[in-house]
């Protein structure tokens, strides 16, 4: 008998052919995140069973991270807000890759903040760089030049083992990569909070400028035109990535889907960068898509969805780094730096010339179509045929049940104004505890390892109230922006949290003497199973909506970011919100911190005893309980318009929010070791919620004293109330009858925490 020998036939490529013949093959669906009714409705979208190629596509496109399914329903409220802003018209609004804004003199701005939470925890130092490199692209899709950067953050309690794991590698991350871009790093925040251990939450905006001539939208259309991946070759790094990272809880140990985190490289981004923008100014693009979550799923999908419905890509001429990956592999990697255009095809060889020069691989990888299909072929092989809208927009909606949990009416029943308090001749003692907490105390060992000043265009950055960069040289004009959010106030309170989380950064922008013109969002919250957590969000949607439509300033875009809990512990909802402000002018700005002695002290606004969700309440008792402060938003805006009209005449302004009024006398004076002599009498009859209290709507100016009379005035026009505290001068902060600190010891408690801690 002829020998017989076991033979191994390498597995058949599963192509759309293949998938029609064998509907009964099994396929690892739930492995890629999907439901099984989700899997039925792919099936049915295409007559029969997806190719491996296709099911990788709607697995991740269909992800939370890049579907908003749980979300979108409550989204969608934000698209019936006014285009108007104060400064001019919104240019292009939520559903493209950032919002971009008209300023006037021909300029619009764009600006957008994302998040990277879950790729931040597994690998701290590439999750955050590749956070800032992601939403870097998506500014410059929008055919604007990257000006600033800016990167809110949230950690558990500062000793936890985990704290000090995470924070050196993302705060390293947020930097390295930044100022490897020749960005500064305008602003953002460090917050502690113990629902964060385990899951950190890396947000990260970016800002740019451009002419309105400039503006480029992410549509591919004109059939024949041709499509060209250029940037950094594909490898196998972040297959799957933030897409299925971000798209469900993890687990005490953490996350139980691990694809390797995408890794950055901030050169060729910094080149991409240039070449780009000199691509645009060629005039050889016609439509344009970065690559960040779902790779080139994503970019083909939508590209093709928002033009005109069809593209045919040769996915074999994709350049890789890893030459064994399979074609699922390609289409789910999420490496960095990889930019995605449609080209006319008598600009393709300029195109392709301007790369070479820039030394930033391009090919041509497909072409526009009129099918109205994505067909995708891999060796002449066709892998994928789907109708590109299927994958891009219309995915699953989740209407998720929420309701108001049972325990909302005991905490807010719990009010920190019943708490003990200290003693007058505590308070001393007290303020130097608080500003040495980790929330309130010096986060210069954080921003010192960013690059502020790079490209010699800000004006403000940390510790101010909000950034500001220059926009134009010959007139001054300029932007400001501030990022904000109180976790605690939005789980006593969602709506009114995400209220007052937008009052503060409308707030901080205005001390500058900026005009609050629009918002970004990046909306952080546990699991959308958990219908106490989809009550939370609906609230905190329904919040910002509301107060964007009394303050007059509209959504732009933004980000969700839901699963963010270990086992069944939810961070604080945390509704950041980015305000982005116009200055006409930024040589005619108000500083932050006391600038000369012999100044006058005033306090605008009214103080109430609101203490419930505040920083005393969580430092000194470990306390979370009772209703926020209340939102006064006309309050606000009368504040923000004295403030607006006030410069010149007001030397310098901060905001009161966390901390009181106390961080704010603190910060006043440390800026530039500038004491003051204070008395409490008219802002309230204890001198502890005097001092201590969060009540909103409120800053700490200063003015010369011959002009008190005139700020008063202002004030007074304004219908905004004002108590004047006392003056600056000496080396001390004192409060008359309450408490005598020299500013030394007071600079000793507030920078001492980090460094004692972190090294």
């Amino acid at each position: 008998m002829p020998e017989t020998r076991e033979t191994t036939e390498a597995p058949r490529l599963d192509t759309v052919a293949v998938a029609a013949q064998d509907p009964g093959r099994e396929q690892p669906w739930a492995d890629l995140g999907l439901k099984a009714d989700e899997y039925e409705q792919i099936r049915e979208i295409l007559g029969r069973r997806p190719t491996s190629s296709e099911l990788a596509m709607y697995s991740v496109m269909w992800s939370e991270h890049c579907s908003y399914k749980s979300s979108k329903v409550h989204l969608k409220q934000f698209g019936e807000l006014s285009q108007e802003t104060p400064a001019g018209k919104m240019l292009a609004g939520i559903g493209e890759n950032a919002g971009v804004i008209d300023i006037g003199q021909g300029y619009a701005v764009t600006f957008k903040v994302e998040s990277h939470n879950h790729p931040s925890y597994v690998e701290p130092y590439q999750g955050a760089a590749t956070g800032v490199g992601g939403i870097v692209r998506d500014i410059l899709a929008m055919g604007a030049r990257p000006v600033a950067v800016m990167d809110p953050l949230r950690f558990g309690p500062l000793e936890a083992d985990d704290t000090q794991r995470v924070l050196p590698g993302i705060v390293a991350g947020v930097g390295g990569y930044g100022n490897c871009l020749g960005l500064p790093n305008i602003g953002g925040e460090a917050v502690f909070d113990s629902t964060y251990l385990g899951n950190p939450l890396v947000n990260a905006l970016c800002v740019g400028v451009l002419r309105h001539e400039d503006l480029h939208l992410a549509k591919a259309s004109g059939t024949g035109n041709q499509v060209i991946l250029y940037g950094a070759r594909t490898g196998g790094d972040g297959i799957g990535g933030v897409s299925v990272l971000a798209s469900e809880t993890f687990d005490e140990t953490g996350p139980a889907k691990r694809p390797s985190v995408q890794v950055g490289d901030p050169f060729m981004e910094k080149l991409l960068i240039e070449c780009t923008l000199e691509l645009f100014a060629a005039g050889v693009v016609a439509g344009i898509q970065d690559l960040g979550g779902a790779g080139l799923s994503c970019a083909t999908s939508e590209l093709a969805s928002a033009g005109d419905g069809g593209m045919h890509v040769e996915l074999d001429r994709v350049p890789l780094r890893d030459s064994t990956l399979a074609p699922e592999e390609i289409l789910m990697s999420e490496s960095q730096e990889r930019m995605m255009a449609v080209v006319e095809p008598d600009d393709v060889a300029a195109f392709l010339a301007i790369c070479a020069k820039w030394e930033v691989d391009a090919t041509v990888v497909g072409e526009v179509t009129d099918s109205g299909r994505l067909q995708i072929d891999w060796h002449g092989e066709r892998v994928v045929d789907v109708p590109p809208r299927s994958v891009a927009h219309d995915g699953p909606t989740y209407e998720r049940p929420y309701a108001r949990p049972e325990w909302q009416d005991a905490l807010q029943a719990d009010r920190a104004e019943a708490l003990p308090r200290p003693a007058v001749e505590d308070l001393r003692g007290l303020l130097l505890r608080m500003v040495g907490s980790p929330n309130l105390c010096d986060k210069s060992w954080i921003t010192d390892q960013y690059d502020r000043y790079v490209r010699g265009d800000t004006v403000l950055s940390q510790p101010s109230d909000s950034g500001m960069v220059r926009v134009d040289a010959e007139s001054g004009l300029g932007v400001a922006v501030s990022t904000d959010c109180n976790g605690r106030f939005a789980k006593l309170d969602p709506y009114a949290g995400a209220q007052l989380a937008l009052a503060e950064s409308y707030r901080n922008v205005a001390t500058g003497g900026a005009v609050p013109v629009a918002i970004s969002d990046c909306l952080n919250f546990g699991s959308p199973e958990d219908p106490a957590v989809m009550w939370q969000f609906a609230e905190a949607c329904r919040g910002l909506k509301d107060a964007c439509a009394t303050l007059g300033v509209p959504v732009t875009g933004g980000n969700v970011s839901l699963y963010n809990q270990t086992g069944e512990t939810a961070i604080l909802p945390t509704p950041v919100v980015a305000v982005l402000g116009v200055v006409e002018d930024v040589t005619r700005r108000t500083p932050t911190g006391f600038v000369a002695d012999g100044e006058a002290v005033l306090l605008l606004g009214a103080t109430r005893e609101e203490l419930s969700g505040s920083e005393w309440a969580h430092v000194v008792h470990d306390h979370l309980g009772g209703t926020p402060p209340m939102v006064d938003l006309e309050a606000e805006r009368s504040l923000a318009a004295l403030l607006h009209e006030g410069v010149g005449l007001l030397t310098s302004a901060h905001d009161l929010s966390d901390g009181g009024l106390a961080q704010a006398l603190a910060e006043s004076c440390l800026r530039r070791g500038i004491g003051t002599r204070v008395a409490l009498e008219g802002v309230a009859q204890d001198p502890f919620v005097a001092l201590f209290s969060e009540s909103t709507a409120r800053a700490l100016v200063t003015v010369p004293e011959a002009d008190v009379e005139q700020a008063r005035a202002l004030a007074e026009r304004h219908g905004v109330p004002v108590t004047v505290l006392g003056s600056t001068g000496g080396t001390d902060l004192e409060v008359d009858g309450v408490l005598q600190i020299d500013l030394t010891l007071l600079r000793d408690a507030w920078t001492a925490t980090l460094p004692s801690v972190l090294g």
